[in-house]
């Protein structure tokens, strides 16, 4: 077998390795050895946890933007076409995987939530500024990352509300509409929902970033574009909601 120059034996084809060599601390002790079973084995088990979290927390996170991206489809015929969304809201409501999706979409807000917090003592106790210093050149994203706490707890509350008024209890079948425009029409909630919508976005500035940097999918080549389509889907999301929210509490006080 021919053996490959000691340059370019860190070089494998499996993807498994090309994840692992990313971490370059690990696999410098092993420069000018090739990856081999055992190696590969040993590289997995000295993997560090923050790592694990990392990846772990951004995952959720972009899993819970997936979930927000439907959610706002559902809720976009709420303004023009009360009758679909009533039928829309009704299936949804009978549909036998709903419950399980619920059930981890509860779990991986959880999950986010206690790696988002962990995440944060962490750095607190190291003294971690290397992110806020990074950003000095685009005042608004340092914002978006000083804020991602403060905006994290208002959603919470928002969400706590929401699903107070509107899911627990569920309105009746072809009442679902008509329970959300009374919700809007109280000051004091739609206040908490247009907080809610812009917290959102602002979270979503930093977050969507943050995850592509946590998996390793951002680098020179693809951070603007990346930054670009995570911003303009913070807008998108955090206007759309606001704009429902808006619209049918105005549509209600006409």
């Amino acid at each position: 077998m021919d053996v490959l120059p000691r340059h370019q034996q860190r070089c494998v084809e499996l993807s498994v390795d090309s994840i692992l060599c990313r971490w370059s601390f690990i696999c410098d002790p092993y420069k000018n050895a090739p990856f081999d079973r055992s190696h590969r084995l040993l590289l997995f088990t000295r993997m560090p946890l923050t790592s694990t979290i990392r990846n772990a927390n951004a995952l959720s996170g972009l899993l819970l933007v997936l979930f927000l991206v439907v959610h706002l489809g559902g809720l976009t015929s709420a303004l023009g076409a009360p009758a679909s969304f009533e039928a829309y809201a009704s299936g949804l409501h009978h549909n036998p995987l709903l419950k399980p999706l619920e059930l981890g979409l509860a779990l991986t807000s959880l999950l986010h939530i206690s790696l988002s917090i962990h995440k944060g003592l962490r750095n607190r106790q190291a003294g971690n500024t290397a992110q806020l210093n990074s950003r000095r050149a685009e005042p608004f994203a340092a914002w978006a990352s000083r804020s991602k706490t403060i905006a994290g707890v208002i959603t919470l509350g928002f969400l706590g509300l929401h699903l107070q008024q509107l899911r627990f209890p569920r309105p009746m079948d072809g009442h679902e509409r008509e329970a959300l425009v009374h919700v809007l029409h109280q000051p004091l909630s739609l206040a908490v929902y247009g907080l809610g919508a812009l917290a959102i976005g602002l979270h979503l500035v930093h977050g969507t970033e943050a995850a592509h940097r946590s998996l390793g999918w951002l680098d020179p080549a693809n951070k603007s574009a990346i930054r670009f389509g995570g911003r303009l889907l913070a807008a998108l999301l955090s206007g759309g909601f606001l704009l429902i929210s808006l619209g049918l509490a105005l549509g209600a006080q006409a």
